[in-house]
């Protein structure tokens, strides 16, 4: 829900100006953009109480910020709380490390859970490393989508248990761009997680380009940051080899996609986006391979910008609230 309750008049009064406005604002990278004013993401997660919403607001317009946006969920019967606020502000009033005192006397407040404030124009980018098998679909998509700026993260390496030769089209580019690759060959013995974790040591989380190798737990309590994977909607109907050709022959009418973040058990981590799309007697092996490839690259694009865009978090033990 969307400010659905506990909202004063006085904070209905600032939303609406907030709100009305909301046109006169352009976020960074527009030429249009005014350059006195900069564009943050607010997360917040607490147990639920009255006023927090107010005092959230009162912390940005205190110091001349404006909410451009906000999202409130509550869940029935739970006594917790989430929200996420963007919002505008101007980094002279408001410096930022100001702004990151301010939201913590918030947390401290609220004993909140996760309080995370991102100012995209000002803070690093996160830093991502890929891991990937044989398949390049995933993998060259986020690569382009990274170039073209789609994807808001810094890329520090790519990982993969497939020896890629020297023209192939995806080393060429990590080349022509500075990305290191890196081979490691494993097996069934030796997955080679201790060289992996070496290599991505100062990254914010990982993804998963359709990597063909089940990572440990210990791999995952040892990392300890967020990893997230991409799989196929024919799970869990069709395992092991080519499920494409298996989910085909069975004359299979709806086929997806599935972006989660990886937990000790296998497929099952908390979900992030999901894609489908319908298929029928019309489409040959081909075809049904592409569409489920396609569907593949959009679902782990939009979880992965969503992800950076602050608009994923934790909910119960198995759950997310994705605004």
């Amino acid at each position: 829900m969307t400010f659905t309750r506990r909202v004063s008049s006085c904070f209905s009064q600032f939303l609406g100006s907030a709100n009305r406005s909301f046109n006169s604002y352009k976020l960074p990278g527009d030429p249009s953009s005014s350059p006195s004013l900069t564009y943050g993401i607010h997360i917040f997660h607490c147990p639920d109480e009255v006023g927090i919403v107010a005092k959230l607001s009162e912390c940005i317009a205190s110091r001349g910020g404006n909410i451009l946006g906000a999202d409130v969920f509550v869940p029935q019967n739970k006594n917790v709380f989430y929200s996420r606020s963007e919002f505008v502000f101007d980094p002279v009033r408001w410096p930022r490390k100001q702004m990151d005192e301010d939201f913590l006397k918030l947390s401290n407040m609220f004993t909140a859970i996760r309080s995370v404030v991102r100012v995209p124009a000002l803070d690093p980018k996160f830093k991502m490393a890929v891991l990937a098998s044989k398949q390049d679909h995933c993998l060259v998509d986020l690569l382009y989508g990274w170039q073209e700026g789609r994807l808001p993260v810094d890329i520090t390496c790519v990982i993969s248990n497939h020896h890629r030769g020297p023209n192939n089209n995806v080393m060429h580019f990590l080349e022509r761009n500075g990305i290191p690759y890196h081979y490691l060959h494993t097996t069934e013995e030796n997955k080679r997680e201790r060289e992996i974790l070496e290599l991505v040591l100062n990254t914010d989380f990982l993804v998963l380009a359709r990597y063909m190798q089940v990572l440990s737990g210990q791999f995952l309590r040892t990392y300890g940051k967020d990893v997230i994977n991409i799989h196929h909607g024919l799970l869990p109907s069709f395992k092991g080899g080519n499920p494409c050709k298996q989910a085909f022959d069975a004359g299979v009418k709806l086929i997806g996609a599935t972006s989660h973040f990886v937990t000790e058990e296998l497929d099952s981590g908390p979900i992030i986006e999901q894609m489908v799309e319908r298929v029928s007697h019309r489409d040959n092996l081909q075809s049904f391979v592409q569409k489920s490839e396609n569907l593949e690259k959009q679902c782990l694009a939009k979880a992965l910008r969503w992800y950076c865009e602050l608009r994923v978090l934790p909910y119960e033990e198995n759950r997310t609230v994705v605004f």
